[in-house]
């Protein structure tokens, strides 16, 4: 088997982990979000493969997230806004760790996978909670004071991504170098 069929397999069946983790992953909830433990394979599939695998696999996440039901609570109130920011979060996830593992991965391997499972998070969150406030932010507002928080900045933080974002963040640093380093040891 030639490197690119070995390739295009590889991201095929990271792509599948991605698809079974998020709708497996899904039953963990904290509050209405669930815990999105399939950003580890995106990082891996990113480092293994390079910055346009995580991109596809990130868009992966998006898909299944919108055919899982995960985005329910958003499509209610704007189908075409909750299309656009959960594809949007879930592909610019897997393209920034991508390319932030590319930056870095001559000087130290291990550091390279460590910053880009820092960077799919971030990114994750950071532009779930901007399209939250751009599109959805009269319903935050409600959701806010439904939940009985004071105002919608702590509620965006603490309530909408705090338990999930440091999840993720602590699965993927701890996991993702591992996990990684594992396949590089199995391929040669």
């Amino acid at each position: 088997m030639n490197s690119k069929t070995k390739k295009m397999v590889g991201i095929g069946l990271f792509t599948a982990i991605v698809v079974v983790l998020q709708l497996l992953g899904g039953g963990i909830r904290f509050g209405m979000f669930s815990i999105s433990l399939v950003l580890i394979p995106i990082v891996v599939g990113a480092a293994v493969y390079g910055w346009y695998a995580g991109a596809w696999l990130g868009f992966a996440f998006g898909v299944t997230v919108l055919l899982s039901g995960d985005a329910g609570a958003f499509l209610a109130v704007d189908p075409l806004a909750t299309v656009l920011v959960v594809l949007v979060k879930g592909t610019l996830c897997g393209l920034c760790s991508g390319l932030v593992y590319k930056a870095f991965q001559r000087s130290n391997k291990i550091l390279a996978v460590i910053l880009a499972a820092i960077v799919c998070p971030v990114v994750n969150t950071g532009v779930f909670l901007l399209g939250c406030y751009i599109f959805f932010l009269p319903t935050i507002i409600e959701w806010a004071a439904l939940y009985g928080y004071a105002d919608v900045g702590t509620y965006m933080i603490v309530g909408l991504a705090g338990i999930n974002f440091l999840i993720e963040l602590a699965v993927n640093i701890v996991l993702a170098p591992v996990i990684t380093r594992l396949i590089r040891f199995a391929k040669k």
